[in-house]
């Protein structure tokens, strides 16, 4: 084995603090005369990996290379009980949740964006817009106005395409300007027919934008399918953390593993100095976490650009992906998917390692 092919595999994937050698389900590095090229197969999506990794471990790496170019080919093995499932779901490998204890902490914004960043990442996902009485993804995405279609002689619904993205929302069948009045009951019928009536197809990740609060809708969904895990979003503001604990207490009283904190505006950095303001105060989401034994999954900043970019129907992962915004996301799209795989029982045994010299 190479001094080359010996550092990498003992290199720390950065998102899961997990060497290579004890991560990937199998890497495979063929060496020529100009070139290394190194094939990862991980058990979640992870192509911004090489990005991710530190200045140092990127410069030993090309040392060690010599001149020659290295290629990184990542790819992933999603391995995910399906489970006892809705039709329309048997091909959905992972079901995401993404909720917030109350209202303006930007969750839906959230959820978008962590979609997108789990697609840039490799995955195939959907997104379902569950807020039933405040949809806002089609105006997200830019895809207002639109109708899913149905297909000959069919009720089943296919889905808007945005993006890459696989959408659903009740805000393609009802009016922009019609108010939902309903009560509970109905709210939760129309989230099951959403889920049971759309084509999905073969998903990584079927996000859904819960509304928020702990109500009926959370209830529904957590019985209705398998949900494998929910994602808190919250701000580091003292009334945002204390619904957002209740947000973590009711999905452990329906069996909903919780994947972790996201902490929405967690900082100010001025465009002039780089300096951070913390508006609504520090560390609250990492207190949260660490009170419930749950990872903090990332820390976004409040920023204009972010709120612009879904307001014009292009999220920040899209509108600006070699952004240090859209990598926020995407480390927490990653850190995402990893806790996924780290909760899933059967997790197939790292790694097969396969070193060939042309």
């Amino acid at each position: 084995m190479s001094d080359f092919q010996n550092a990498l595999i003992q290199i720390v994937e950065p998102v899961s603090g997990l060497p290579l050698a004890e991560l990937c389900l199998a890497i495979e590095v063929v060496e020529t005369s100009t070139s290394i090229d190194v094939q990862l197969v991980m058990p979640f999506p992870n192509q911004g990996l090489w990005q991710r990794l530190s200045a140092q471990d990127q410069q030993t790496l090309e040392h060690l290379a010599a001149g020659k170019t290295i290629h990184f080919d990542i790819s992933h093995d999603i391995d995910a009980k399906v489970g006892e499932r809705l039709p329309s779901l048997q091909k959905v490998k992972h079901i995401i949740a993404v909720s917030s204890g109350k209202g303006g902490v930007g969750k839906s914004t959230t959820a978008v964006n962590l979609a997108l960043a789990l697609q840039q990442e490799g995955a195939k996902v959907a997104l379902l817009d569950a807020d039933i009485y405040g949809p806002s993804l089609p105006l997200m995405l830019g895809c207002e106005g639109q109708t899913p279609g149905l297909p000959d002689g069919q009720k089943m619904m296919i889905p808007i395409s945005a993006h890459g993205l696989v959408v659903n929302s009740v805000g393609f069948l009802v009016a922009a300007d019609t108010a939902t009045v309903w009560r509970g009951p109905m709210a939760a019928g129309v989230l099951q027919q959403l889920l049971r009536d759309t084509i999905w197809g073969e998903v990584d990740y079927l996000v859904v934008d819960m509304p928020p609060g702990t109500g009926d809708i959370q209830l529904t969904l957590a019985q209705v399918v398998p949900v494998s895990a929910a994602v808190i979003v919250t701000t580091p503001q003292t009334i945002a953390l204390a619904d957002a604990v209740k947000g973590i207490a009711m999905y452990q009283k329906v069996d909903v593993p919780v994947a972790g904190v996201i902490e929405n505006m967690s900082f100010h950095a001025c465009t002039n100095c780089g300096h951070h303001d913390y508006l609504f105060g520090k560390d609250g989401g990492k207190r949260i976490a660490d009170l419930y034994d749950v990872p903090l999954l990332g820390a976004l900043p409040l920023d204009r650009q972010i709120g612009d970019d879904v307001d014009a129907g292009t999220p920040t992962v899209v509108a600006q992906p070699d952004s240090l915004l859209a990598q926020s996301y995407r480390h927490a799209a990653v850190a995402t998917a990893f806790q996924l795989w780290l909760g899933n029982s059967e997790q197939p045994e790292p790694v097969a390692i396969d070193i060939s010299d042309d």
